[in-house]
């Protein structure tokens, strides 16, 4: 077994559509990348030295059948190479193809990180749209994770500068969110997140958690007493706990509140609730992260940018803190396993 304490963390290429290929090379002429993990790309060779040529990366790129083939050398991305891309194979549109492509990375880089291989995943982006045409009908990278690790329930959290946010839904309609949300279900998001933020060092973190309504329903006078049934519970039982949690709380200053620094977490009842105010704070420094799974998981916090794929100036920042996320949550991880935890 190798000394070096770096975690090796396996980087899906996301769809060869999009702007994956080019921020994965880009991301990985980083010296501070090399110096937190060891990256392991899980994609098409071919594909990645195409993109390597456009965004000028100069890199060579190693294809690999097996993960112990990787050196982990900075002037060669380890490539497990699937082989599925075409030569030619376009960019910026939406093709069964890449879908499956897309599918097919994620399913390896899991087998990966569950024999051993890797301690964490870190995701490029997919096209929803592709991975549907190519049959593959989940709504996003954190269901088709929860499924191909037997996960019941997951959670998505959001972190950006000043910022972290923990969806109790997510990809569902409004309605049917609002219909979702009930007290056993918040009490489960918020153990999850403060699991997270403890395991990657803030101790006793302080939690706020938002409302449905309009300033949290201000006592009856906005909805039909959602916060009453379906929040305040939650938070009731989170505080028998002896856990800093507060709320229901209003929505639009509770996030200035977070950014200024009085809460290290904002669980969002649905997805724009939690969102917005991450994707205002900037897409090149956002990460998501799947909480709940057996695996570490982070991803960008952007999609395939067919409109810019293929043309090289796609930022790779985003990806960058995904894999210092990865990185530092990792290790815990090995570590709580090897000591029996």
């Amino acid at each position: 077994m190798s000394s070096d304490a770096r975690p090796i963390v396996a980087i899906t290429m996301g769809d060869p559509s999009g702007v994956g290929p080019e921020i994965i090379m880009k991301a990985l002429r980083r010296p501070d990348v090399h110096a937190a993990c060891r990256p392991l790309v899980v994609g098409d060779a071919a594909r990645l030295r195409e993109a390597g040529a456009i965004v000028s990366a100069g890199l060579g790129v190693a294809s690999l059948g097996e993960a112990a083939q990787a050196r982990f050398r900075r002037e060669a991305v380890d490539c497990l190479d699937l082989r599925l891309v075409p030569a030619g194979h376009p960019y910026g549109r939406v093709l069964p193809l890449s879908g499956e492509v897309a599918y097919r990375c994620i399913e390896r880089a899991t087998r990966l990180v569950q024999a051993g291989e890797a301690q964490a995943i870190c995701t490029a982006p997919l096209s929803k749209e592709a991975l549907h045409a190519a049959g593959h009908r989940y709504p996003g990278h954190t269901e088709l994770l929860a499924e191909l690790t037997g996960t019941p329930e997951v959670s998505m959290m959001l972190v950006a500068p000043k910022l972290r946010v923990i969806h109790v839904t997510t990809h569902v309609g409004l309605l049917d969110a609002i219909r979702l949300i009930e007290p056993r279900l918040v009490e489960r998001v918020v153990a999850r997140g403060r699991e997270t933020l403890e395991r990657s060092g803030i101790a006793d973190p302080r939690i706020g958690v938002c409302g449905i309504n309009p300033h949290a329903g201000e006592n009856g006078l906005f909805g039909h007493g959602e916060e009453e049934e379906k929040i305040i519970p939650a938070v009731l039982r989170c505080r028998e706990r002896g856990w800093r949690v507060e709320g229901p709380l209003p929505a639009d200053t509770l996030f200035f509140r977070a950014t200024r620094g009085d809460f290290d977490l904002v669980v969002a009842m649905y997805h724009d609730q939690g969102h917005g105010p991450v994707k205002v704070l900037g897409l090149e420094a956002g990460v998501n992260i799947t909480v709940g799974l057996p695996v570490v998981r982070t991803s960008v916090d952007h999609g395939t940018a067919f409109d810019i794929a293929g043309t090289g100036v796609a930022d790779e920042g985003s990806l960058v803190e995904a894999l210092r996320q990865a990185a530092e949550l990792a290790p815990r991880r090995a570590s709580e396993r090897n000591s029996g935890a």
